[in-house]
This record gives C-alpha cells, structure tokens and sequence, in this order.
C-alpha cells in the first residue's frame, strides 16, 4: 500500500514506538489520528506534526471511546487505511508472591489493556477499512500491525501477565489475517525487545544494564525509529501477511 496520501490510526500514539510510527507516516505523506490517553502528550504530539495530524483521547478498553476515535479519524481525514497498535503497559507480579497469589484484578487490568484493548482497537478499524475502494491489482483495502513483545516468548519472572497478554497478540496474528483476507485487509505484528521508550527510561543503570548484556548484536536499546521504520516498510509490502516480526537484536530474555 503506497502511505502517501493514506490515513492511520495510532494507539499509543502521543509517546514512545507510536509517536515513532506516527512521525515517520507524516513523513512519507500520511495523515494520522493519534489514540491515547494521556490528553496532554497527545495534544503536543498533534501539534508539533502540525495539520495532517490530529489527536482524540481515547480509553483503548472502551468500545464506545475506541468507536467515536475511528469514526472521527474518517470524518477528518475521508477514511481509515492503516491501524497500529501501541498501546499497552502494566504493573508486573509473580502468581505467587510474599503477599499471596496475584491479585485476579491486576492481572485482568493488564490483559484488558494490552489484549482486549488492541482486539477493540483492532476490529473497529477493520470495520472502516472494508468500506474503503479496493486498491491495486490485489485490491488491498488496509492494513492492521498490533505490537507484542519478545516477552510473549520468553517472560521474565514477574511477566505472567504481560507474557499472557502479548503471547495472546501473536496468537490472533493468522486468524485475524485469514479473518479479513476476503476484505483485501492485512495483519501483522511487530514484537519489539528492549526499546528505548519512556517504559525502560526510567530505569536505574543496574537494571537497564545487565538487559542490554542480553542483546546479541547491536548491544543496546532498540530505537523507536525502528519501530517505525518496519512499520512503514509492513504498509509498503502487501506480501507481508499473518506473521509476527521480531525486532530485538536477537535478544532471548534470561529468567530475570
């Protein structure tokens, strides 16, 4: 799918791999609704993209907000061809801790925002996307890529339910690609590593550091103009379908 003059959806767009992604869009001529719900970084995000950008607070857990965000992003922009999920995050937690077993609402909190949240984002977007004219001899109609994480193959102690969560993502890859075939609409999902966003920012140096001894080559911290730039290059190749990517530098994460 050529970007230029394509519209996307981005949740977790106002920071970290989405805002990336969303820079490198505008770049090659998109136009971009940035989905999240910190309102603050979004509105700055929006506004230093200038007007092919636009930014909608959004509780991606919502079908209500995630509905409203994709129904305003087709009446700004004329339709809906490209989807990338960013969204995520949570606190981690062994099953069985000092305290006793993992609380059920902690671990439901991180599945509904990292699974269920991108499946909500994920379906209404496709909802969009089928009314789109086919494109192109294949008669490709959009395309959809969901951020996982290596931790869906190999999680840490304390990720039980991060892990849950991505491994999920990678799961409906093919089924939502077999899914929407007969629509000409594409998805993929990109697993990140260790990225250099606000998530692993923080972090003091004892911890940072022995994670990136982890990384095979390039040793350091994956770029979220990385992220970005594979993203672009998935709307780009209607080849690419039903797969995830791992982008981590051949990272395999140790137990802890």
């Amino acid at each position: 799918m050529d970007i230029q003059g394509k519209t996307a959806l981005i949740s977790g767009g106002a920071s970290g791999l989405g805002r990336a992604t969303a820079e490198a869009l505008v770049a090659a001529g998109a136009r971009v609704m940035l989905a999240d719900i910190n309102r603050e970084a979004g509105e700055a995000a929006a506004a230093a993209l200038g007007d092919a950008a636009a930014f909608r607070h959004t509780d991606v857990t919502s079908e209500d907000s995630v509905g409203e965000t994709v129904a305003a992003a087709v009446e700004r922009f004329g339709a809906l061809h490209v989807c990338v999920n960013c969204a995520g995050g949570g606190p981690a937690g062994k099953i069985l801790g000092r305290d006793g077993p993992l609380a059920l609402e902690s671990y439901a909190f991180v599945i509904n925002l990292n699974l269920i949240g991108t499946f909500n984002v994920a379906r209404l977007a496709a909802e969009a996307m089928a009314r789109n004219a086919p494109e192109g001899d294949a008669g490709e109609r959009g395309v959809i890529i969901n951020t996982a994480s290596v931790a869906a193959f190999e999680g840490q102690v304390g990720q039980v339910a991060y892990a849950s969560a991505k491994a999920g993502i990678c799961g409906m890859t093919l089924p939502v690609a077999r899914d929407l075939a007969p629509l000409g609409i594409r998805m993929m999902t990109i697993a990140p590593g260790l990225m250099d966003t606000p998530m692993l920012a923080g972090l003091p140096d004892k911890v940072r550091d022995p994670l990136i001894e982890m990384v095979q080559f390039p040793k350091r911290l994956g770029l979220p103009e990385e992220y970005a730039r594979l993203a672009c290059q998935i709307v780009e190749n209607a080849y690419l379908n039903g797969s995830v990517i791992r982008l981590d530098g051949a990272i395999r994460m140790e137990p802890r």
